[in-house]
């Protein structure tokens, strides 16, 4: 399979991962979100063939080719359905009108760091496709193509989030966004004087694995459960947090323990968001080491790696936040740390994570970055 070269690409996409400063395991429970896109991107070449074949070239994970006009099967190979889903659920849209064509991929997002590197691919190959082939599909639609591909072809029942914070993020903007109604609100991202650092633990667990959909349908039964007194409410995390509390002895433990975790979760977004807008970033933080310990102890997603990370910050009062962020079992540690305390961090927490586990650790400095961006190749 040939190397498609920038100069030769009729399409050039730049698609971001993205952070979430709080509000984790929520897009599917109908709460709010704090997401923004991220100045790491994956980028995508795009070139219309003359034939039915579309090739696709990943640096990283190899290649693979397919027939535009035959059905499309979900693959083996994992990486390879986030372009295939994507691609039924443009077909679906615009029948007849894709035809054949080249894509190569690069990336600068760790795979399984909890920084979606997932739905930057999908929402790059939407948007992509959208452009070459002129399908004039709107944002949300292609959102919501991007999010279903993750449902029927990679087996993973992701809320929007991720997609939404892909393609609408803006530069030195956080999204205050509503997972049901998919209304949002722009942040400003200012955290001055602290830095936005990530550190990836390099442990890494897929995210279609039983353990997160048990996750989401843990919250479906106690829904179910609390609308049979409570119909009005439609989704989990609008169920105010004394009602769930009603139901502890009519819910298993686990099940509970979720439930009042997304109330809590819910509330302590809609607090966060109003105390980055007032300037109060230490509170904030606070707010960030009560959502680990939310996640751990009562959503159960975390792990060893990310509980070392998330309690050694805590000596530090140069680091005013931390957290896991994605959707756990692994990934990112998330913290604001004093922009000049930076480099200490990294080298303290590196030596004692090497220590203590005998795994490399990946810092990643980021910044806040506009959604999916078309460039047309000259």
């Amino acid at each position: 399979m040939n190397t498609l070269k920038h100069k030769d690409a009729d399409i050039i996409v730049k698609s971001p991962g993205r952070i979430n400063l709080i509000g984790e395991h929520i897009d599917y429970n109908g709460g709010h979100v704090l997401p923004a896109a991220i100045d790491r991107k994956v980028t995508m070449l795009f070139r219309k063939k003359d034939d039915n074949l579309c090739c696709v070239k990943s640096e990283d994970k190899g290649s693979f080719a397919f027939n535009i006009q035959q059905p499309l099967q979900i693959s083996k190979t994992q990486w390879e359905n986030y372009i295939l889903g994507v691609v039924d659920g443009v077909q679906r849209a615009r029948p007849g009108q894709l035809g054949g064509f080249d894509c190569h991929i690069s990336s600068q997002l760790p795979i399984g760091a909890g920084i979606s590197s997932s739905a930057a691919l999908e929402c790059g190959v939407a948007q992509g496709l959208n452009a070459l082939f002129d399908l004039g599909i709107s944002d949300e639609e292609l959102i919501e193509i991007s999010r279903m591909a993750e449902h029927h072809f990679v087996g993973t029942k992701c809320g929007v989030m991720d997609q939404f914070a892909v393609t609408m993020g803006h530069q030195n903007k956080l999204l205050l966004l509503n997972c049901e109604t998919r209304a949002y609100k722009l942040i400003e991202a200012d955290f001055t004087p602290y830095k936005i650092l990530l550190l990836n633990t390099n442990v890494s667990h897929n995210l279609a694995s039983s353990a997160y959909n048990r996750r989401r349908e843990a919250c479906e039964e106690a829904l179910r459960v609390i609308q049979k007194e409570y119909p009005q409410y439609a989704f989990l995390a609008e169920v105010p947090g004394e009602i769930v509390r009603s139901y502890k002895d009519k819910l298993s433990e686990k099940v509970y323990q979720r439930a009042i975790f997304v109330s809590q979760e819910n509330s302590r977004t809609l607090q966060a968001a109003a105390l980055i807008q007032e300037g109060k970033i230490k509170d904030f933080g606070q707010l960030m080491y009560e959502a680990h310990e939310g996640l751990s102890a009562k959503y159960e997603v975390s792990c060893n790696e990310l509980d070392f990370l998330v309690a050694l910050s805590k000596d530090m009062p140069e680091v005013v936040g931390s957290r896991m962020m994605g959707g756990g079992f692994g990934g990112c540690t998330i913290n604001l740390v004093k922009e000049d305390f930076v480099d200490t961090f990294i080298d303290r927490a590196t030596k004692a994570y090497k220590k203590e586990f005998d795994i490399d650790l990946t810092p990643i400095l980021v910044a806040t970055s506009n959604g999916v961006e078309i460039i047309k190749s000259t």
